[in-house]
């Protein structure tokens, strides 16, 4: 645990234990919450969550992600009502409402959990200004920062930063909620959720959001629980976006709704290839760790030579952009991912490869712009997972893929056994044979689904060429 302490400026309690704050950001859980149980064993609880769309400024939450918000917070609610508490909602900038909820409440200090995001750490900063700030792990399998190597320089490259993570493990058995969440004397005034307007009401498009997932702690449990079962076979069913292998955790992790530690020590004893998953959870953490040493990477190429890769622009690059968003590429395997995305705010992760490496390489189109949709669309919107993911795909990462090695989407598409997924969600092409489903020619490409954007072969030598460029 990290303390920052800065001048009181709280006004004493009637209570002989003075109110904590506990400050909820991404880790809206009360079972395995460090700072939730730290705060819990010293008296009154004051829970707030602070929507706080100025620090992060471009960097504030997509819609997907406003609409899991708004779920997440109604549930986490109803968890601390059962316990006597309640969630406390307030609009700002962090360290001036945490700042008046101390004055308000005579709360002498405030327990939250890291985050690593420049921003939250920013806001951390300002917070322990004016407030003595408890900061607590566990958000990640290991502190981001301490896996270094023996001379005590943080990893760049996964594999090595995996091997000594997995040295480390397993994580601490995660803790059970607290039994008792005492209420202070009186509570604060709280916003109404719905007046937020989280949710999208003209036109909502959060249909499919709504049938496919349950946000909320109650939702990552349940997850979890379908998950156990499945996860010694993770290997081989991962890739074949027809086949629910995936964990579909994604979204309740990024949330905080579960922690990673409970979902190591529910599945790593499930045998077969968990180890494969368990690495994907370890993943995450390396990518907290990326951002740690490169605040700016979702913004900004790693590598040199992209600074002056000649990216397409202009009104044909855009039009492009815009059919890759929508899904109408003419590439049904990219298409039906674009669909997923938009119609549940999730999309299958190999075909989030093979749709990112078609933005990059077939369309010459920045990854930024990719980075950003994704970032908006996307109910798992991380910002280290996300500019990691996309920077390994461009090749322009720290530890990447390189350019030249660029996805063929139509024998992806077959040797993943893609058939089904696309009639789900291309259900132009339903009717096709799989013969044909994958690269419908022109006898049996159905009307009103667009031709082929670029053919594959002119993509891969325009790429090449603007790579040659790039180098110089």
């Amino acid at each position: 645990m990290q303390s920052r302490s800065g001048p009181m400026s709280a006004q004493s309690s009637t209570n002989s234990h003075p109110p904590v704050i506990v400050w909820f950001r991404r880790d809206l859980r009360l079972s395995d919450q460090a700072a939730l149980a730290a705060a819990a064993a010293l008296g009154p609880v004051v829970p707030v969550y602070v929507l706080d769309d100025e620090t992060p400024r471009h960097r504030a939450m997509g819609g997907a992600s406003r609409w899991w918000l708004h779920y997440s917070l109604e549930s986490l609610d109803a968890t601390l009502r059962e316990k006597g508490s309640r969630l406390i909602l307030r609009k700002g900038k962090c360290e001036d409402v945490l700042a008046a909820l101390a004055q308000e409440t005579g709360a002498s200090q405030v327990h939250a959990l890291h985050h690593y995001e420049p921003w939250w750490r920013n806001a951390e900063k300002g917070v322990g200004k004016c407030l003595t700030l408890h900061l607590h792990h566990g958000n990640y399998l290991a502190p981001p920062g301490t896996v270094t190597t023996g001379s005590g320089n943080p990893y760049k490259i996964y594999t090595p930063f995996w091997r000594a993570l997995s040295e480390r493990m397993p994580p601490p058995e995660p803790q059970r909620r607290p039994q008792k969440i005492a209420a202070p004397d009186s509570w604060p005034a709280s916003d109404k959720l719905d007046d937020w307007g989280l949710l999208p009401t003209q036109p909502d498009w959060a249909g499919g959001m709504r049938d496919m997932w349950e946000p909320g702690e109650d939702g990552a449990k349940k997850r979890l629980r379908a998950f156990v079962d499945q996860a010694s076979r993770y290997e081989g069913q991962r890739n074949l976006p027809a086949v629910e292998g995936t964990s579909f955790l994604s979204g309740h992790l990024h949330f905080g709704e579960v922690s990673p530690a409970q979902v190591w020590h529910a599945t790593a004893s499930a045998g077969g290839s968990v180890a494969t998953f368990l690495g994907e959870i370890g993943w995450r953490d390396y990518a907290q760790n990326v951002i740690l040493q490169l605040p700016d990477y979702g913004s900004r190429s790693a590598r040199d030579t992209f600074d002056n890769f000649p990216w397409r622009s202009g009104k044909e690059a855009q039009e492009d952009l815009r059919a890759w968003q929508k899904g109408r590429t003419g590439y049904p395997i990219v298409d039906a991912g674009m669909r997923q995305l938009w119609h549940t705010g999730w999309m299958h992760n190999r075909v989030r490869m093979i749709a990112a490496s078609f933005l990059i390489k077939h369309l010459l189109i920045d990854w930024q712009e990719g980075e950003r949709w994704f970032w908006d669309t996307l109910v798992d919107a991380d910002y280290a997972s996300n500019a990691v993911n996309w920077q390994w795909t461009a090749g322009s990462g720290v530890d990447s893929n390189m350019f030249v090695r660029i996805m063929a989407p139509l024998s992806q598409s077959e040797k993943f056994d893609a058939a089904a997924y696309i009639r789900e969600w291309v259900p132009e092409l339903a009717d096709l044979p799989d013969a044909e489903v994958h690269d419908p020619g022109p006898m049996y490409r159905p009307k009103g689904y667009p031709a082929r954007i670029i053919e594959h072969r002119a993509a891969r030598e325009r790429a090449l060429a603007a790579w040659e460029k790039a180098k110089g």
